[in-house]
């Protein structure tokens, strides 16, 4: 008898770019549009990059529930769309776990929308770790000691309660927490989330040298940044690449 295939869903996280309510701490080196606008280029890219993957489900779970149009006009076709549920970032993940493992998803995995350049055969990395059976739960570390993907087979609500988000501590917690559950885990390679304004500039630096005649993964973030005189003139520091 033939195995059937595998049924993998990647679901991007998300909140609507409206200025004022996303990338906040980037002002006031950015005025508020000009933050939601470069956010809007990190889901594009996002978008883009996550939409070439071959046999795996996708969707995009956003905040707040009215902002269906807005993703439905920056997705196109081949996203599912669904509003994130829960009081907090914790419960938003675990609900995202349980439904759709419930709906018969042999795995999911769920990336932030704040590393733009990330690569889609991470995420594919992800699927194989965990239908290989060597880990329960795989994280894709962040430099400021957060995540910015997690993969699961089954729900593990207890990795999300109680978890200090938005500190350095939240990936050091949730690792020891599942370690001491029995719930085995795996990391991806580390990727920086863009939060900060030294983020940005390191980014431009590190992307600054790509062809601008070839399509690269975060390459629409990149020349919004290029159109930014207070990005180029920091860019030009010793202390850049």
């Amino acid at each position: 008898m033939d195995q059937r295939p595998e049924k993998l869903l990647l679901v991007v996280v998300a909140k609507a770019p409206v200025p004022g309510e996303v990338k906040t701490r980037l002002v006031p080196h950015f005025s508020p549009a000009q933050a939601a606008e470069l956010f809007r280029c990190f889901l594009q890219d996002r978008i883009e990059e996550m939409g070439q993957l071959k046999g795996i489900d996708l969707a995009v779970a956003f905040t707040p529930a009215e902002a269906r149009e807005t993703f439905a006009r920056i997705t196109g076709n081949g996203f599912k769309l669904f509003s994130q549920k829960g009081e907090g970032l914790g419960q938003r993940l675990n609900n995202v776990f349980i439904e759709n493992l419930a709906r018969g998803y042999d795995a999911v995995s769920i990336i932030d929308s704040d590393t733009p350049d990330l690569p889609g055969a991470t995420v594919e990395q992800s699927f194989r770790i965990l239908m290989s059976g060597r880990a329960d739960a795989v994280y894709g570390p962040c430099d400021d000691g957060g995540y910015y993907l997690v993969g699961m087979r089954r729900p593990h609500p207890e990795l999300f309660e109680n978890i200090p988000w938005s500190t350095e501590a939240v990936l050091n917690i949730t690792l020891k927490r599942a370690a001491g559950l029995g719930i085995k885990t795996k990391l991806l390679p580390g990727w920086n989330d863009l939060d900060t304004f030294e983020d940005l500039l390191d980014f431009y630096a590190e992307h600054k040298n790509q062809s601008s005649h070839e399509r690269w993964t975060g390459q629409r973030t990149f020349n919004y940044l290029a159109r930014l005189d207070n990005i180029k003139k920091r860019s030009t520091g010793p202390d850049r690449r």
